[in-house]
């Protein structure tokens, strides 16, 4: 019989992510991945900035560019559609369910068409799930994104002293994280702007990845990720120009009393 590993025990993971989390506490400025990365830079953070470019935290940029709330979610359709029919806000439903009655999604495209000053509950399956546990562990939670990048990072360094800023990457069959390249740049945009901080490593080396995208041209690149070309072949090409447009929006999403909402 094979005994398990530490590694192999979802306590012991948890308890390996704090404690690598503690080697970036000598930094202000620190980078973390997924869920157990949000939990675990957390607690030494007063600000966490969630990145989920394509597409959570754009589509939260664009629907509060609008100036509506946008009440994040688990990716769970039934438990979506209760808390919005209890809220009487507007439900974003899988882009496949897209229709007149549900025109909305986790879709900046869709998004953009929101009634000004509304709400909506808008279900993720990485953006929400990091931004409920930051919220739980007392952090101020912002969504950032390569469109409000700059403004982002200068409210950051206004709102508090030490920073995390979580990259959300996707996810495997098995749940398992899947680091995509995107999200790394959308960080790195933000921390970037995070100038006269000490930036851990590798906070440091996801700003130089972002500074070297664009020298090659960012939204050549994001159109070039896997997760950008996943979902181009799906049919939906049409709202990745949203994720790419680097500073065109000023608005700042913060996270207060359940919903995102522009400062």
């Amino acid at each position: 019989m094979s005994v398990p590993t530490r590694a192999s025990h979802p306590a012991s993971r948890v308890g390996e992510e704090r404690l690598r989390a503690t080697q970036q506490s000598p930094f202000t400025v620190r980078l973390g991945w997924g869920e157990l990365g949000a939990r675990a830079l957390v607690p030494t953070s007063d600000v966490v900035v969630v990145v989920d470019v394509i597409t959570f935290t754009t589509s939260v940029a664009v629907a509060t560019e609008r100036r509506c709330a946008v009440h994040p979610h688990p990716w769970d359709d039934s438990g979506a559609a209760e808390l919005a029919a209890t809220l009487g806000v507007e439900l974003g439903v899988s882009r496949s369910r897209v229709d007149a009655e549900h025109p909305y999604s986790l879709s900046p495209e869709t998004l953009s068409r929101l009634p000004l000053g509304s709400a909506i509950v808008l279900p993720s399956p990485n953006g929400s799930a990091i931004s409920a546990a930051a919220v739980e562990g007392g952090a101020l939670v912002v969504a950032g994104s390569l469109r409000n990048a700059a403004s982002v990072a200068r409210f950051a360094r206004s709102a508090g002293r030490s920073i995390a800023v979580i990259a959300a990457g996707e996810r495997w069959s098995d749940a398992s994280l899947d680091p995509a390249l995107e999200d790394l740049l959308g960080a790195g945009a933000i921390i970037d702007g995070l100038r006269r901080r000490r930036r851990s490593p590798e906070a440091q080396a996801a700003a130089a990845a972002y500074l070297q995208a664009r020298r090659q041209g960012i939204r050549r690149t994001v159109l070039d990720t896997v997760s950008a070309r996943e979902l181009s072949s799906r049919g939906y090409q049409g709202e990745l120009e949203w994720t790419c447009a680097l500073n065109c929006s000023t608005v700042v999403p913060v996270l207060r009393d359940g919903a995102f909402r522009a400062l």
